[in-house]
């Protein structure tokens, strides 16, 4: 590997950073200009996501050694398939959310774009970092920006649900501090490829404190994730902010699903001696139930954008219920339908935005109101938008859950899999089904003058969607790559020998 190339791990990590710096020293510039280093720092993350896919595709795991200290001693970050896939997928919500934003919700409020930038920062360094207290550091990171992208703009309501929003993630972070100082007083390390090491040889007289570390740290993922019984803060917190924002804060959520897969099949799975599959049992239920929660949420849903936010909390069922599978087959599924989703209900909560302008008084309730002007473009998104996240053919969404079903067939969860799946997309289309029917048909006579949409308020949801006609039109490759970060999740040597050099 050349000497750029050696350098690219810490690249997606080093550029928002330093964009949040520039930004911040260019606080008072015009905002043309601060638009222009926004946008051109969050679109060179792309290249450099795609760059690091087809390196991590090739040569496997890419180690970058912070100080050029030998890992467990040194801070280093690791580049695998399954990172490199989380990079793309947040480099591309990120850019069309941001050029959304564009539209006025990055001035109506200060230090938008330092606090954007600080997001991806936060993201960006949650994936490729492997050691554990980072990862806390880095999820403080992103919390503490999302807590002002959260309020940007102000509002009562936004207030409220932020405040919850800061409360609840201020009990995660201390949990996650429990956690992380039981294992380093138990192991002495916190590089995750040693204590994938250490933790198989755990003797006895340590192994119930090693399971209650590797059971808080799932509370902690798990409040992340929204999954249930710990999803109740998310509806609120996405449904009352900015659309740009709601619409990064989807790859948000999925830090949390990301860490579970992570943590669980390197240092917890089947090769964890005395505390192998410790969710054994756990998350599989967990995960139908929270699917099952968050489309009864977004049937019951008074407003679109909390209607969008229940279906993040149901696609995290699904991706947690793949990944539960624990087999080659399920994680790949659960790998091509994450981006999916992430993409779809990004594209919602942006289209979201100029159904509310053009709804007048009636904003995003879900109730009859005035012809909306602009319907027949706004419809067709949004009916996209329903076939996607509802999971029907012939959108990529459909081939996710197609292959969770064709993989739960060998699982002794074969009924339950089927049926919390075929049963919430059903419920899922008549949500869908009755928000279009409300929005685009039922409508009232009004004399109100609404504004006409123009291009640039739906053309960051339609590039949005358009992605997961991509996903769909190469679904061979993509599912393919999948495939192969299974596989190497499923055989956790190769990360730890590319970290800590091949052991006898």
């Amino acid at each position: 590997m050349n000497s750029l190339a050696s350098h690219l791990p810490i690249l997606p990590v080093l550029l928002p950073l330093l964009a949040g710096i520039v930004l911040l020293a260019l606080r008072n510039a015009p905002s043309g200009l601060q638009r222009g280093l926004a946008l051109a720092a969050t679109l060179a993350l792309i290249p450099l996501a795609g760059a690091l896919l087809a390196a991590a595709g090739s040569d496997g795991p890419l180690v970058y050694r912070l100080g050029d200290w030998e890992a467990p001693f040194g801070i280093v970050l690791v580049a695998d398939r399954l990172a490199a896939w989380m990079l793309m997928v947040t480099a591309l919500v990120a850019a069309f959310a941001l050029l959304h934003a564009f539209r006025g919700t990055d001035t109506a409020g200060r230090h938008f774009h330092v606090l954007y930038q600080l997001q991806l920062f936060g993201l960006n360094g949650a994936f490729l970092t492997g050691d554990l207290f980072n990862l806390f550091v880095f999820f403080e990171i992103l919390l503490l920006a999302s807590y002002g992208l959260l309020l940007h703009g102000g509002g009562r309501l936004r207030v409220k649900a932020g405040l919850h929003f800061v409360v609840i993630n201020l009990v995660g972070s201390t949990l996650f501090l429990f956690a992380v100082s039981t294992l380093y007083g138990v192991t002495g390390t916190l590089n995750m490829a040693d204590l994938a090491v250490k933790l198989a040889q755990t003797p006895p007289e340590n192994l119930a404190l090693v399971e209650t570390a590797g059971l808080l740290l799932f509370g902690v993922f798990a409040l992340k994730a929204a999954l249930l019984p710990l999803h109740l803060w998310l509806p609120a917190a996405y449904g009352q902010t900015s659309a740009p924002v709601a619409a990064l804060f989807a790859i948000m959520t999925k830090v949390g699903t990301y860490s579970i897969l992570r943590i669980y099949s390197l240092m917890f799975g089947a090769d964890g001696g005395p505390v192998a599959n410790l969710l054994a049992g756990w998350l599989m239920p967990l995960a139908l139930a929270t699917l099952a929660i968050g489309m009864l949420g977004a049937v019951a849903a008074p407003t679109l954008r909390q209607q969008i936010a229940y279906l993040v909390v149901s696609s995290v069922g699904t991706l947690l219920a793949a990944f539960a599978l624990a087999s080659t087959e399920g994680i790949a599924a659960g790998l091509y339908y994450l981006p999916h989703t992430t993409l779809g209900t990004a594209a919602a909560f942006l289209l979201a935005d100029p159904i509310v302008r053009a709804r007048g008084a009636h904003a995003d309730r879900l109730e009859s109101g005035p012809p909306m002007p602009g319907a027949p473009v706004l419809g067709a998104l949004f009916f996209i938008a329903a076939i996607a996240l509802a999971g029907l053919p012939p959108l990529s969404g459909f081939l996710g859950k197609f292959m969770l079903l064709r993989a739960a067939l060998e699982s002794p969860w074969l009924d339950w899999v089927w049926g919390v799946v075929l049963t919430a997309g059903l419920v899922g289309v008549i949500a869908l089904a009755r928000s279009g029917s409300l929005l685009f048909y039922r409508t009232l006579s009004s004399d109100e003058n609404l504004p006409v949409p123009r291009a640039t308020d739906w053309l960051p949801a339609a590039a949005l969607l358009g992605t997961l006609l991509g996903m769909t039109v190469w679904a061979g490759p993509l599912a393919r790559y999948a495939d192969a970060t299974a596989v190497q999740l499923l055989t956790p040597q190769t990360y730890i020998d590319a970290v800590l050099g091949p052991r006898p």
